[in-house]
This record gives C-alpha cells, sequence and structure tokens, in this order.
C-alpha cells in the first residue's frame, strides 16, 4: 500500500508539472522576420518586404483599389504611395506592411511574413529607396537578420534608381549555450539532492545520476531548440511534454538496471523507477518556477 501511495503522488506531481506548460503555451504561433538595422541613426526611414508572391496570409498586394489597405486618412499614407510606386525589377509585390524603423531601428513582421523576399526602405527625407540586392529566405519559425548601411552608401541615386545593401542571417546560436549549461546544472543538483533524500548517497550511485542526466538534458535541449527553432513555441511545448515523459523512461530504466550492480546493498528496481519520477517531476516544477523569473534561461 505504501509503494503504491508513493508512485500516485508522483505521478500526480509530474501531471501538475506538465500540465501548466500545456495550459500557458501560445496556440497560434506565427512565423516572423526580424530585421535589425545599424549604421542608420538619425536616419527617417519606412521598411517593408517585397514579397515573391502577391499573397500571404491576410496580407496582399494592392491589384484592386478596393484591397488597399490605406487612404489619405492615414498619417504614413504620403509612405504608403511611396510603396506603391516602387517597382522591382523582378517582379517582387509589395503587401501593404511597412514599418517606421527610425527610433527602434528594428523591423518587425510578426504575422504570415513572406517566405521569400527582398528588403526594401524608403527615405522620405531624400525621396529615394535602398533595396537588398538578393532574396532572402526564411531560415527558422523566427528568422533573424541584420543589415548595416555606412554613410557613404547613403548618398541619393539617379532617379529612377535605388541603393542597393545586403543582409546577413543573424540568429543568436550561441545564446544557447548558458542558457543550456544553466539548465543542466540546474537540473543535475535537484536530482543529486532527491537522490540523498531517497538514500542514494554512494559515489558510484551519485556519479552514475549525474552523467545519466548529463546525457538526457543534452538530448532534451537539442531536441527543443530544434523544435522551437523550425516549428516554433506550440511545437515547443508539445515536444517539452513528451521528451520530458521519454526522458523519464529512459532514466527509469538506467536506474532500474545500473543502480542495483553499482551498489553496496540491494536496489529494488521500483525504488528506482518512483526516484526517477520523483526527481524528474521536482526539476521541471522548479523549472517552470524559475521561468517566470529568468524566461531567458528557462
Amino acid at each position: 500500500m505504501k509503494r503504491r501511495l508513493i508512485t500516485f503522488l508522483a505521478c500526480v506531481v509530474l501531471l501538475a508539472a506538465v500540465l501548466p506548460v500545456t495550459a500557458s503555451a501560445d496556440m497560434g504561433p506565427k512565423p516572423s522576420v526580424v530585421i535589425d538595422f545599424s549604421g542608420l541613426s538619425g536616419r527617417t526611414y519606412y521598411v517593408t518586404l517585397l514579397s515573391s508572391t502577391s499573397t500571404t496570409g491576410p496580407f496582399s498586394a494592392p491589384s484592386i483599389e478596393k484591397s488597399r489597405l490605406y487612404d489619405e486618412e492615414h498619417a504614413d499614407y504620403p509612405i504608403y504611395l511611396k510603396f506603391l510606386e516602387y517597382r522591382d525589377e523582378d517582379g517582387y509585390y509589395f503587401l501593404q506592411y511597412f514599418e517606421n524603423c527610425s527610433e527602434t531601428h528594428q523591423f518587425r513582421w510578426t504575422y504570415y511574413p513572406p517566405s521569400n523576399f527582398k528588403i526594401l526602405i524608403y527615405f522620405p527625407d531624400g525621396d529615394f529607396y535602398a533595396v537588398s540586392a538578393e532574396t532572402y529566405d526564411r531560415y527558422a519559425f523566427h528568422s533573424y537578420f541584420s543589415v548595416t548601411l555606412a554613410e557613404p552608401d547613403l548618398s541619393k541615386p539617379a532617379r529612377g534608381d535605388a541603393i542597393t545593401f545586403s543582409a546577413v542571417k543573424s540568429y543568436d546560436y550561441g545564446g544557447e549555450i548558458a542558457p543550456f549549461a544553466a539548465r543542466a546544472a540546474l537540473t543535475i543538483a535537484v536530482e543529486l539532492l532527491i537522490a540523498l533524500l531517497f538514500a542514494f548517497r554512494q559515489k558510484k550511485q551519485l556519479i552514475l545520476i549525474a552523467a545519466v542526466n548529463l546525457v538526457t538534458q543534452a538530448g532534451l535541449n537539442a531536441a527543443l531548440f530544434y523544435a522551437d527553432y523550425k516549428y516554433g513555441g506550440l511545437a515547443f511545448a508539445l515536444a517539452f511534454c513528451l521528451l520530458e515523459l521519454l526522458v523519464f523512461i529512459v532514466e527509469a530504466v538506467l536506474y532500474a538496471l545500473f543502480l542495483q550492480k553499482i551498489s553496496r546493498a540491494p536496489v529494488p528496481k521500483w525504488k528506482a523507477v518512483v526516484y526517477a519520477l520523483a526527481a524528474n517531476a521536482a526539476s521541471v516544477l522548479l523549472g517552470l518556477g524559475l521561468s517566470r523569473i529568468i524566461p531567458s534561461f528557462f
């Protein structure tokens, strides 16, 4: 009876840890394109993406008068007309979405951005355009680019021409290293603490638990990064639930197989399984709590 009660309570803890993830997940995430600009301080400029297709989501090229999203009452209507006037040599379309990036120096298209695009900038002070010399594709669920335009490059071109520039991908892959290290260290520390509560205090036992966690955490974080990188927040939440269950199963099997072999006293398999469940539940609960305080790491 005592064994069943412990197992039941551990299961309740695990469910409590997992369910908030699905409840708080963004149920409708959309891809985005974010572009950071440098070298344009003090400049007034507007940015849009020219699409290889005439429509994406709710955005489309204004092929007929009634499909125009701006009219004379809009403050940015003159800018809108300037983007309408631009004729791309490759036939890319203006989809009627643009932003004033003069203050933020960042352009964000966070709802159905085009998959293949050019970057077009309009400078109202000089009444001229700058356009990317190449086309770009969304390479991740949230695709980041950066553009640098030096002052000599911003001299007004001949009438009818546009300045050309290049953009580079700027996804912060390296930024995932520190959060991974923090999550792995926290998980190992928590699970070693739980191990002490389960009377796993021998050096070999603790080394095994730490090694197993290091491997499972590396696999878990790599899979979650890929899910978020390619498919976004909803895929991340679903993957989190499934992968945490898989991690528990893997760790339970490994502990049941090897803890008894390296321990001086017999270790019942049920104890190894219950430990794996309790340790994973504790680390997940703590991680979820910390994610509200330090979201960039958890």
